[in-house]
């Protein structure tokens, strides 16, 4: 009693968070046994959109016919409930399991943005309360039997990247890049990051590369080019390939209709239909 009185623990309440803690990792195996490949989409740093990637491959894997759930971790920036068009607040059964949200037929999305009341409420986490909320993206989602999970992680090597390749041991890595040399140095990172905790790179895609203007067809670079393809190369990881900038993706994810959701045929759908390939192989 005396003890409690402190501020520590009982036996009792110990015994209690090691029996639930004992039940949410039977529920995380049980729901990562019905998912036959995780795909965790990291970046070195912010802006080189990796979560319009995340989304793009979501659909364009779903396009397939392929089960797909897109999981957006970025807990303090969630971006995926916008670009995905998605409205309200997630639903739950009367067992307390959350419902994702239905993008389409094979596209289920979980965004921490539909967990809030307010739009720009700001998230005020520490590292233990961030594992403890992807731990129940995980194990409180009905996410039923998915041929991917895509989860959508927030820039950097922080928490987040963490705490899912702690939990998803089996998730493999798609890191996303630009090609100047200040973001090539970043994704060197996530790299290392990989690596360090046997964490399986699929390989690096190049976001915003060269595209051919629509007026004289001429090749314009705006972020140089080859900078994905030759740091894949130094470092021994695959290279996915350089996805051209266009400014109709930033219009489709503003607009909530990632453009591979779009009957569109252009450079950008099919650079990423050739991403998708070399995933999915």
């Amino acid at each position: 009693m005396a003890n409690e009185q402190q501020g520590e623990p009982s036996a009792c309440s110990a015994g209690t968070q090691k029996m639930a803690q004992k039940i949410q990792d039977q529920m995380i195996e049980s729901t990562l046994g019905k998912i036959k490949h995780k795909l965790l989409v990291m970046s070195g740093k912010g802006g080189v959109g990796k979560s319009s990637m995340a989304a793009n491959i979501a659909v364009g894997l779903a396009n397939r016919n392929f089960k797909v759930g897109l999981m957006d971790v970025d807990l303090h920036g969630p971006s995926i409930h916008g670009i995905m068009g998605l409205k309200g607040l997630l639903d739950i059964t009367e067992g307390k399991i959350v419902i994702p949200k239905t993008f389409n037929e094979n596209l289920k999305v979980v965004s921490m943005q539909s967990l809030m009341q307010e739009e720009d409420q700001a998230v005020i986490w520490r590292g233990p309360l961030k594992n403890g909320v992807i731990r129940q993206f995980i194990a409180d989602m009905q996410w039923d039997a998915l041929d991917y999970l895509v989860i959508d992680s927030p820039p950097g090597t922080g928490d987040e990247p963490l705490s899912v390749a702690q939990t998803i041991p089996d998730a493999r890595a798609i890191v996303i890049t630009t090609p100047q040399e200040v973001a090539l140095s970043d994704v060197r990172k996530s790299i290392n990051f990989c690596k360090k905790l046997n964490l399986e790179i699929v390989g690096i895609v190049e976001n915003m590369g060269p595209f051919s203007c629509p007026h004289c067809g001429k090749i314009i670079e705006l972020f140089k080019k080859g900078g994905g393809q030759l740091t894949a190369e130094k470092t021994h990881v695959p290279f996915l390939g350089s996805i051209p900038f266009d400014p109709q993706v930033v219009h489709a994810c503003d607009d909530g209709t990632p453009i591979m959701s779009q009957s569109i045929d252009n450079e950008f759908t099919r650079a990423m239909n050739a991403v998708i390939d070399k995933i999915i192989g």
